[in-house]
């Protein structure tokens, strides 16, 4: 039904035949390239990690429902990590829907959600999530507790210390987040999802290869 790739970063791309949907596009905050995004679907979790790129199908910044092609999209306002529960929500966390699977998607945010953004967020089969910590998103502990609140069957951790990147703080190794939720790991290149149906009966962490 549908592929998922890690990029680096909070950089994801989710790839059905009909559209593809690429996740905080603007690498270079992280020293890479940015990610093309041409005739695609863009999501961006937070304004300064969209590519601002006039040649795509549908731009997703906020709050908000959303449709395009296969994606059933939700935008749902989130504090970031760096601010107070005070501040304005700059920070958007989305419900994305891909045939029966459901997904849910948050960027550097705070550690807990309110019952409202559960209850928006809904059932979740596969939680994408930065786990890096240092200040500036989720930690391995707050990371496992928001776990603990969604409750998906997969978890694909992203932000966390890579070699390759060049973050703004140092980041938490993923190893440091497998020991905190200890359930199994698969690993692989491309995550590939047929059917919510197929997806694991335990709750599985699933590494996803940079690429």
């Amino acid at each position: 039904m549908f592929d998922i790739e890690y990029k680096g970063g909070n950089g994801v791309v989710i790839t059905t035949k009909k559209l593809t949907a690429v996740i905080d596009p603007k690498l270079s905050v992280v020293g890479l390239k940015d990610l093309p995004v041409k005739d695609n679907l863009e999501i961006a979790t937070e304004a300064r990690f969209a590519s601002d790129n006039r040649d795509v199908q549908l731009a997703i910044e906020g709050p908000g429902d959303y449709e395009l092609g296969p994606f059933s999209v939700k935008g749902v306002a989130a504090t970031r990590h760096l601010d107070t529960s005070a501040d304005e929500k700059l920070a958007t966390m989305y419900r994305i829907e891909v045939g029966d699977a459901r997904i849910s998607l948050v960027g550097n945010i705070g550690p807990k959600l309110d019952e409202d953004q559960l209850e928006a967020l809904g059932l979740v089969d596969i939680l994408i999530l930065p786990i890096g910590g240092g200040g500036y998103t989720l930690d391995a502990t707050s990371a496992a507790g928001l776990v603990r609140q969604i409750d998906p069957k997969v978890i694909i951790p992203v932000h966390y210390a890579d070699d390759g990147l060049k973050y703004e703080v140092p980041q938490d190794t993923l190893e440091t987040f497998v020991k905190e939720i200890g359930a199994p790991v698969e690993i692989t290149a491309k995550y590939k999802v047929k059917s919510a149906s197929l997806l694991p009966a335990v709750l599985t962490i699933v590494e996803i290869t940079r690429s």
